[in-house]
């Protein structure tokens, strides 16, 4: 059991009546869609659009990956011949490192969730931090939403996780919040979510705990699979968090095709309308020359201005 885990009917303890509408309005909206997870975290239209984020793009900082695409695969359309890599070693820097900017800061709250989730997982908590960043919506201060939601897909919490993502990672061995549905009684013999079950682990998204963790443990996945093919192969604290945003914004397939230059022109082209509207797609595309070239131009630029930990160590 997982000691401290909060079930949706603990988490709306101490809420108040206008809290918990807002909670049960959420998740019933949260069954409606679970088909853009790959390509819709983004709510707004128009060149400067950014996935789920309510706040301006910060200054541009070192690009762990730019520099990783430049390495691996000059051409950008030929696909990365990749090879069986070494499992991920956990990251230096792990649960201990202190977070001045977030115990400082209108997130100071989260910093022991951060720390406990990345002492579990080994990924930094600062790579934690970046990525919840990048992905909650935010107050006037700054401070993360915990119901955070995206309206145009069921993306819900801290970590924006789509339905069946969230319930993927419940029945994923090995995650906490595996162990956590287990401790529930939450999942049938064959380790799947039970139908009666379902809206109270769905509801755990709201709980910044739970959807911390659940960070974690997908980013220490998605890491470990791109590097398992080959697809990332830097170890400092920048590279890893961009690389589990990637996986965390993408899916582990597409960001191993777009690591290795080799998502299709189609492909690309959905994505990057998901994430800027249609007509800003079309207009980055004429001046890329190709809408996988458009597409990754954005996303780099994107990753390269949200994705940094360094603000959060």
């Amino acid at each position: 059991m997982i000691e401290g885990a909060r079930t949706a009917d603990t988490a709306a303890t101490g809420l108040s009546a206008a809290e918990k509408a807002r909670l049960i309005y959420e998740q019933a909206r949260s069954d409606m869609s679970s088909r853009l997870w790959n390509a819709a975290l983004g709510s707004v239209t128009g060149d400067d659009a950014t996935p789920g984020s309510t706040t301006a793009l910060m200054p541009v900082g070192p690009l762990g990956l730019d520099r990783l695409l430049a390495i691996l695969s000059p051409d950008p359309e030929t696909p990365l011949d990749v090879s069986a890599m070494p499992q991920l070693a956990p990251a230096a820097a792990g649960g201990g490192e202190a977070l001045t900017a977030m115990r400082d800061g209108p997130n100071a709250r989260y910093t022991g969730m951060l720390d406990a989730a990345s002492a579990r997982s080994g990924i930094p908590a600062s790579a934690l931090a970046a990525i919840v960043d990048a992905e909650a919506a935010k107050g006037p201060s700054g401070a993360w939403q915990p119901y955070s939601r995206n309206p145009r897909s069921s993306a819900a919490g801290l970590g924006q996780f789509l339905s069946r993502t969230w319930e993927g990672e419940a029945e994923r061995a090995g995650t906490w919040l595996n162990q956590t549905a287990q401790a529930r009684g939450w999942l049938d013999a064959r380790g799947q979510v039970k139908e009666s079950s379902r809206s109270a682990l769905l509801a755990m998204r709201y709980d910044p705990r739970a959807s911390i963790e659940a960070v974690a443990d997908y980013a220490s996945a998605n890491v470990k699979a791109l590097r398992r093919a080959g697809a990332l192969t830097g170890t400092d604290t920048v590279d890893v968090a961009q690389a589990a945003y990637l996986g965390h914004h993408l899916g582990v397939g597409d960001a191993r095709r777009f690591l290795a230059g080799g998502l299709s022109p189609d492909r690309a082209r959905r994505l990057l309308g998901a994430q800027v509207g249609t007509a800003a797609a079309e207009r980055r595309i004429a001046r890329a020359g190709s809408a996988v070239a458009a597409h990754r131009t954005w996303l780099l630029e994107y990753v390269g201005k949200r994705i940094r930990p360094d603000r959060f160590a």
